[in-house]
């Protein structure tokens, strides 16, 4: 057997795949990877990656079906966005925010350092905030680890997080302008755990309506990096409360780079056990734990294996949390 990862990149994106040689123009990328893993002999593959990689890899196993090749694809569901149906939880996930806690547990230390600063933790979740809402909740249970001296802004309403904004939940703009406003006065300070994809609507619809032109990626995606969503909110948050320094500062690739954590280490072990013995049956399919059977390890089915799953916002903690906040009345 062998274990590819984001196999839709090669697959999909025609012009990097013939740039970088992958294969010649005009050719199938699914017959090419097909052909390859016949010639090398390959029975039994196993994909980890989100949506799109297990896609991918069902389309190569129908395609090779089709050839009567036999190949069985076993599915490990790795995307720190957490955002896969539909499987409860992600390999990654959790360690990632563990990790996004932790970076910003460092980052919120230059709060001391001027008056009226905003800083904005970039989150990574194009379509889901579970992330963006983990980490804050995880951040929030180790100041209570902290203890703080009240003075010259050491105190924990300066280190506390000011607002959460989600795909999941419409911004009002209004309100929030005042709110974090009334925060900046009191506490000199801002501080936001934005999710990437969070009112990314209104932020295409503005840059749009100035005559720039979105783009979108391989697989079709508005290109997040260049449209800056942390800029953009940036901008504006900055106006509302008239801050004198705005740090953005983006987690994502110091979070899903980190060694796996304790909770993350025992599902990686139970999931990649039953990966292997579902391949070993010749049973095709995603290892995970499965929402549509009470959450327990299930070889579940490729064609039930999509992306864009969002995050339940009405979550006793998170509801919880936005409270605690100030964002939302209790």
């Amino acid at each position: 057997g062998t274990i590819l990862g984001n196999s839709r990149v090669k697959l999909t994106n025609l012009n990097d795949c013939i740039k970088n040689g992958y294969i010649n123009e005009g050719e199938n990328p699914l017959e090419v990877a097909a052909n390859q893993l016949i010639n090398d002999k390959i029975d039994i593959l196993h994909t980890i990656g989100g949506d799109d990689t297990n896609s991918t890899a069902c389309d190569l196993a129908l395609f090779l079906d089709e050839k009567g090749y036999d190949l069985t694809v076993v599915g490990l569901p790795k995307t720190i966005d957490n955002d896969v149906y539909p499987i409860s939880i992600t390999l990654g996930a959790d360690t990632a925010a563990e990790q996004s806690a932790n970076f910003f547990e460092n980052i919120v230390n230059e709060n001391t350092t001027s008056k009226r600063q905003l800083i904005i933790h970039e989150v990574m979740g194009r379509n889901c905030g579970w992330l963006t809402a983990k980490s804050a909740y995880y951040y929030r249970k180790k100041l209570e680890n902290k203890m703080f001296y009240d003075d010259n802004g050491l105190n924990r309403k300066s280190w506390d997080i000011h607002g959460i904004y989600i795909p999941e939940n419409d911004i009002d703009m209004v309100k929030e302008s005042k709110r974090l406003n009334k925060v900046m006065d009191r506490y000199d300070c801002v501080n936001i755990f934005l999710s990437e994809g969070a009112g990314i609507k209104n932020i295409i619809k503005d840059l749009e309506s100035n005559g720039i032109t979105i783009k979108t990626d391989a697989f079709g995606h508005v290109r997040l990096d260049d449209i800056n969503p942390g800029k953009w909110y940036a901008n504006k948050i900055s106006k509302w409360t008239n801050a004198k320094k705005v740090l953005v500062q983006k987690s994502g690739y110091f979070a899903r780079s980190s060694a796996p954590n304790k909770n993350d280490i025992s599902l990686i072990d139970k999931i990649c056990k039953k990966a292997v013995d579902y391949a070993l049956e010749g049973k095709s399919g995603v290892a995970g734990l499965n929402d549509n059977k009470n959450k327990k390890i299930d070889c579940i089915d490729f064609r039930q294996i999509k992306g864009g799953k969002p995050f339940n916002s009405n979550k006793k903690w998170y509801r919880d949390m936005l409270v605690e906040i100030g964002q939302e009345k209790g």
